[in-house]
């Protein structure tokens, strides 16, 4: 080993500490970068992987009934690879032990075979066989959910008859990796789920021998997607077609893509900050180190050792943090890696999921950080190269000082001589002073970024599920009914209002922007389900015209007066033109309203409800729900209180998990910053402070002048902490930002100032860890060096 390799070996270990803080922060960068790309490789992977494996479709479309001798036009299109021409029902279910109604959707599979497209994947059991009528195979998180295993049976209301059906098997499919129930936020396994029986099981029970009622085409590769789907429009046209949508629309696909634009975020806007915290600790180590050792290095100089010698020696000192920071990154990022993967599971339904180690995103991730940390040390480095011998063996230049709080007196009285000091010393320096509070303040903003979270699904609960949707229940039929059906909702047992809604699927249309949506109808001052403006007032939509919400309006360019192409899916795709008169705030999907009145003219046909919205007497709900069972009309029923309560503990957990996760990062990034910079600052100022207990000076009040300046930092460090939180926050709402979901921008009081708590707590306990060391100072061996 050379001389300057055991100089490195006894610098790490006498510096092991600052070494260890700094390479703690560079092991964040790493471990985000592998977590969030990783966990964007794992998810995407995976479903690629089910979806080839299992014939996932491309092309879906739903209808009210057609011949299946279609299959031949529609297999003949170009491009298309497979085709399933399926009957897709909702149904209510009857669950034991379970009084209020849980949900289902009734999908039929051949007789014989496998589906061309959208395959099961058999976890257990066998799929029901058509020659035994009332057997099903259920989505496995509908099974374990509810307790199911090959042998359970279940109740269900198929057009109108209770049934009991047997499970056979245990299946996954692509379509319902991310299986939604109506009018949920969240996926619950325990009131929604989808099963399978044979197609002539469940055409004789629906009476559609010989019919189908949607469609699910795969794709080549090679296929325009477009042209397929105009082309399937033209033939499903005649039967209803409500219009073909790509994965895009899919809700399963679409649920699968947030997410994956969430890791994308993840991975674009954490790894920098850690990265560019190291970055300047190592600077600060190693142009303070280097200030420190001046004479040492004017002596290597002298004896022989050239510059660039010395100046790799340094180099080598970043490099081995920058590894040490790497090796404990790239493991905390495979263990928690595996850990989101797991999470993945819980979530999501697949078969299988692959988290790849690929040897390419360890490379990328040590190499970022490996630069970061040259980048950062490269300033220090190049003075160590041209700095000459004669110079080096110098002791430093006393430090410049100016005058600082003169005048009267009287200002200058309030401030005790070693408070002075402190202040002082961080004037003489201030870019140094400043970037350690910027290195501060960004443990106080990940905090900020993490508990705002929490501020802004408060908010969005509160405005979704207790301003906006205020019902208790939204009773959806199977087709629509006159309106003569809300007077029979209203007398059911336990209602107490009722409110009807239609619903009807449009394309809408401006310049060559479109959107496939649905518009529902809101009568004259609603109580139940209301519509918000940008301000969250309650409004009544204008008599005629859209109401479009936020998101809506920005994704099509549109304002108020601008006139919107609407394509009337379930009119034989009608094309009509209609105004913008308003434009209103929704958290929730894609939102487009009109008066009853003005959907009822708009889509013809006469006054028609989809479904009714009712607030319940909580005293009668048993009754309510053996009603709902007995209507055969009825195909489905969300259940407000339940929504709300499972996307409060499923959003929950989430954000519990972010939270804890970036909370241990800013307790890193804090940790690092004040001991490293105590320590630097301790190490310059030793002979100081040895002076100052000499002349009698009390151990505390020599401390003070190493605490006040930390105290200054970290203070300095809250507002702008505080500043760069929010500026995070609002980065993570956009990027965060779908069709789906949009979380509103709000951050508390509370939480700038529980984020700050955190940080001081931690710079006092490293504030206090430096104090000791201060205590421990030998004045006899400080004081001889050479000044």
């Amino acid at each position: 080993m050379s001389v300057l390799d055991r100089k490195l070996l006894r610098d790490l270990l006498r510096m092991w500490a600052q070494v260890l803080a700094i390479a703690l922060v560079m092991a964040c960068g790493v471990a985000t970068i592998v977590i969030a790309v990783g966990g964007y490789r794992s998810l995407e992977q995976t479903r690629n992987a089910f979806y080839n494996r299992y014939r996932f479709a491309t092309v879906f479309s739903g209808l009210t009934r057609a011949p299946l001798h279609l299959r031949e036009r529609i297999a003949s299109i170009a491009g298309i690879s497979g085709i399933e021409l399926r009957i897709v029902k909702p149904v209510l279910l009857d669950m034991p032990g379970m009084a209020e109604p849980a949900t289902a959707i009734a999908v039929s599979i051949p007789d014989r075979g496998e589906p061309a497209v959208n395959r099961l994947y058999l976890r257990n059991g066998r799929l029901p066989e058509s020659g035994r009528p009332g057997e099903v195979a259920v989505t496995e998180r509908f099974a374990t959910a509810r307790r199911m295993a090959p042998g359970s049976t279940f109740d269900a209301i198929l057009n109108g008859r209770k049934r009991t059906l047997s499970v056979t098997g245990i299946v996954l499919t692509p379509e319902y990796i991310y299986a939604l129930g109506p009018g949920d936020m969240v996926p619950d396994p325990r009131r929604f789920g989808v099963f399978f029986m044979p197609r002539t099981v469940l055409a004789g029970i629906f009476d559609m021998d010989g019919a189908f009622n949607d469609v699910a085409v795969r794709t080549q590769r090679s296929a325009g997607i477009q042209a397929v789907e105009d082309a399937v429009d033209r033939i499903l046209k005649p039967y209803g077609g409500i219009g073909t949508h790509g994965r895009t629309d899919q809700i399963s696909h679409a649920f699968l893509d947030n997410e994956l634009i969430q890791l994308r975020a993840m991975a674009t806007v954490i790894p920098p900050v850690f990265l560019f915290v190291s970055a300047f600790l190592v600077n600060m180590i190693l142009s303070r180190l280097i200030v420190l050792e001046r004479e040492q290095i004017g002596l290597m100089k002298a004896v022989g050792y050239g510059s660039g010698a010395i100046g790799w020696h340094y180099g080598k000192l970043t490099l081995v943090i920058a590894s040490i920071g790497i090796a404990i990154g790239a493991g905390a990022g495979n263990w928690l890696g595996h850990g989101l993967t797991t999470l993945y599971a819980r979530f999501f339904s697949f078969p299988f999921l692959i988290f790849q180690q690929s040897l390419d995103l360890y490379a990328v991730a040590a190499t970022t950080s490996a630069l970061a940390a040259l980048l950062g040390a490269a300033r220090a480095i190049w003075s160590v190269i041209t700095l000459p011998p004669a110079v080096a063996m110098q002791p430093p230049a006393p430090a410049l000082y100016q005058s600082f709080l003169t005048g009267e007196g009287r200002l200058l009285s309030a401030f005790s001589q070693l408070t002075i000091m402190a202040f002082r010393h961080l004037l003489r320096w201030p870019l140094r002073s400043l970037l350690t509070a910027l290195g501060t303040s960004l443990a106080v903003a990940l905090l900020v970024t993490a508990l705002f979270s929490f501020d802004s699904i408060a908010f969005m609960v509160d405005t979704v599920f207790f301003r906006a949707e205020r019902q208790d229940a939204t009773l959806s039929f199977g087709v629509e009914q006159s309106t003569r059906a809300l007077q029979s909702v209203a007398a059911m047992p336990g209602v107490l209002r009722a409110e009807p809604f239609r619903a009807t699927a449009v394309i809408l249309r401006h310049g060559h922007r479109e959107r496939r949506l649905v518009i529902s109808s809101v009568p004259p001052k609603a109580d139940l389900a209301r519509v918000l403006d940008l301000d969250l007032a309650p409004i009544d939509p204008p008599p005629a015209g859209l109401t479009l919400s936020e998101r809506v309006a920005s994704l099509l360019d549109l304002r108020i007066g601008d006139l919107a192409e609407v394509e009337l899916l379930e009119r034989a795709h009608e094309m009509v033109r209609v105004p913008v008169t308003s434009i209103v705030q929704s958290y929730v999907g894609l939102a487009v309203y009109m008066r009853t009145e003005a959907l009822d003219r708009l889509v013809g046909g006469g006054p028609r409800i989809s479904g009714v919205r009712v607030a319940i007497d909580p005293a009668r709900l048993g009754d309510l729900y053996s009603a709902v069972k007995q209507t055969p009309a009825i195909a489905s029923i969300a259940l407000q209180g339940i929504s709300r309560q499972r996307f409060r503990e499923t959003i929950g957990e989430n954000i519990t998990i972010m939270t804890t996760v970036y909370t241990a990062l800013a307790v890193i990034i804090a940790f690092g910053v004040v001991y490293n910079s105590a320590r630097i600052q301790l190490s310059e100022r030793a002979r100081e402070l040895a002076g100052l207990r000499v002349l009698g000076f009390t151990r505390s009040e020599v401390s003070s002048v190493l605490l006040i300046e930390l105290a200054a930092i970290v203070a300095l460090a809250q507002p702008l902490g505080w500043m760069l939180g929010y500026l995070f926050s609002w980065s993570v709402v956009r990027g965060f930002e779908s069709d789906l979901f949009r979380i509103p921008f709000v951050v508390n009081r509370s939480t700038f100032a529980l984020a700050s708590l955190v940080v001081l707590a931690v710079a006092t306990l490293s504030a206090l860890i430096v104090r000791r060391r201060i205590d421990r100072l030998d004045l006899v061996r400080v004081l001889k060096t050479r000044d």
